[in-house]
Parts: structure tokens; sequence; C-alpha cells
């Protein structure tokens, strides 16, 4: 029987793409709570809807303006976290992993920081911009939306995507949940008509495949001319130009907004966050994609070269 440090390691995707705070506090924690659920018999994707009561109740939290529903805002948050981190973790264990259980972790993340701009927009709107005598109000909603549509969601749906390209390259196929909207499509058309929650899910899955995919047109152009002709030396290559990237996928997903979300409000200062989104999370959105494609391009001329 596994003790728990091989379990620890078999419910993790791989140390490529994990940083640090999750191998050793999130992912420890969700595998305890893990192991626990599956007793239970409960399934990864009814604790996936449990984190979103969770996350969305944390969000509320956030809009006062008192310590003590700010630090039951960070505890909620942090609940959530773990039951997000226990879904994955029972699903790889288990066996249990779906489409439906990857899409529904990730809407479950947007309605988390949905709830919490909600929460912010409404603690800033009687408040001051700091310097000033007006009222945020209005200006609060736009900065909220800049942040939150503008830059938060294009961030982290591309940090996933570079994860599961890394995961595939890494692991192959099994150990990525890397699709593309050509094969969603295909799947959403041959779907009968009267199979309505299954056509809409397909449908919106495979428009944010496209959504990734439009960002990214060298990787578009470099990955099937390596999957046309696969080269170890290539594959190397691309996960070595990768890697020093998986920091940033990370640092776009939870913890350090988390982090940034907890100083901020902890500290009376709401606005500081969605400032951070527009400005320092921004700035590593550009190096990461900037950098990810020069690589790709790099890359298929190399392989153009070569195949001529």
């Amino acid at each position: 029987m596994a003790n728990f440090r091989e379990l620890l390691k078999v419910s993790i995707k791989s140390e490529d793409t994990e940083e640090w705070l999750d191998v050793y506090f999130t992912r420890p924690i969700g595998l305890v709570f893990a192991l626990f659920w599956n007793k239970l018999g409960v399934h990864p994707n009814a604790i996936t809807i449990l984190s979103i009561f969770l996350g969305v109740a944390a969000g509320w939290m956030f809009h006062y303006t008192d310590l003590l529903h700010n630090l039951y805002g960070v505890i909620l948050l942090m609940l959530a976290n773990f039951c997000d981190s226990t879904d994955g973790q029972m699903a790889r264990l288990t066996g249990k992993k779906t489409l439906v259980g990857r899409v529904l972790d990730g809407f479950s993340g947007d309605l988390w920081f949905a709830s919490i701009y909600v929460g912010i927009v409404v603690r800033l709107w009687p408040q001051h911009i700091p310097g000033t005598d007006i009222s945020w109000g209005i200006f609060g909603f736009i900065l909220a939306a800049v942040a939150g549509f503008g830059c938060h969601s294009r961030q982290s749906s591309l940090a996933d995507y570079y994860r599961q390209i890394h995961l595939f390259f890494l692991l192959g196929k099994d150990g990525s949940e890397l699709d593309n909207y050509q094969q969603q499509r295909m799947i959403y058309d041959n779907l009968p008509k009267q199979a309505y929650f299954s056509r809409v899910f397909y449908y919106n899955y495979a428009n944010y495949c496209r959504s990734q995919e439009r960002r990214t047109p060298e990787f578009q152009r470099f990955f099937p001319k390596w999957n046309s002709h696969p080269s170890e030396e290539m594959r190397q290559r691309f996960l070595r130009g990768s890697l020093p990237l998986m920091k940033y996928t990370n640092l776009l997903t939870f913890n350090a907004r988390a982090i940034t979300l907890y100083v901020s409000c902890l500290i009376d200062c709401p606005w500081l966050y969605p400032v951070a989104e527009l400005t320092v999370f921004q700035m590593m959105y550009v190096y990461m994609h900037r950098t990810h494609e020069q690589l790709c391009n790099k890359l298929w001329i190399e392989l153009s070269k070569k195949h001529e």
C-alpha cells in the first residue's frame, strides 16, 4: 500500500508545473481532504461545486471594511482553494478525470474572482479615491471590470494553456489536458440537437480553446510541424525553453493573486488588487506570452529548414 508521500507524488501534475507553496502546503492538505472524501464516495465534481459556494462567499466577505469579515474572507477563500486542489488530486488518484470536471474546475475559479471583484466594487463605491475628494463610484467599477475581464481572464486562460502544453511535451497526451478548437467543435457538431446541455458545454469549451489558439500563432505553426516530424532533441529543447515560464503560469493563476488580495483588503486598500492586475500581473503576462511565442518561432524555423 502506497504511503502518503508516494500518494502525494502521484496526485500532483508534475514537479515542473507545481510551485513551492502548493507542493509544501496546498497539495498535502488537499491530499488529506481527497483521501477523506474518497472514503465517503464523494465525486470530485461535488467538491468543485462546494468550492464555488466557498469562493463566492469569500468574495462577499471582502466587501466589508472591518478586519473580522476580511479574515473570514481569507479563510473561506483558502478553504475554496483546498477544495480546488482536492478535486484534481482525487481525480488523478481515482482515475475520475473528466472534461466536464476540468472545465467546471476553471469555471469555479472564475466565479470566485467575479464575486471578489463585485465585493471590491461595492466596498470602494462610497470611498474616496486616494488623495482626492472624489468617490470611487463608477470609477471603481471600471477599474475592476478592466482588471477582471481585460487582464485577469486572459492571463489565467493563457497560463493554463501554456501549462498544458508543457505537460504534453513532458508527459505526453495522457499526462496533459491539451485540447484544440477543431476537435471540440467536431464533437459539438456531431451531438444530437436534443442534447442541449452537452451542446452548450462543448460550444463554449470549443470557443475557449479557440481564444487560446488565436493568441498563440507561433505555437500553432510549430506544434503541427513538430507532430509531423517528432524529434526527441526538439522536444527537450522546447521543454528547456518552456520550463522557466512555468513560474509565470503559476504566478498568474491563484497563489500570488490571493496573497495580493489578502494584503490589500486587510490593510483596507482594496484598490491595490485590481491595480496590481493592471500593472504587475499584466507585465508578467506580456513577458510570458512574448517569450513563449519567440521560442516557438525559433524552433519552427529550425524544423522548417531541416525538413525542406
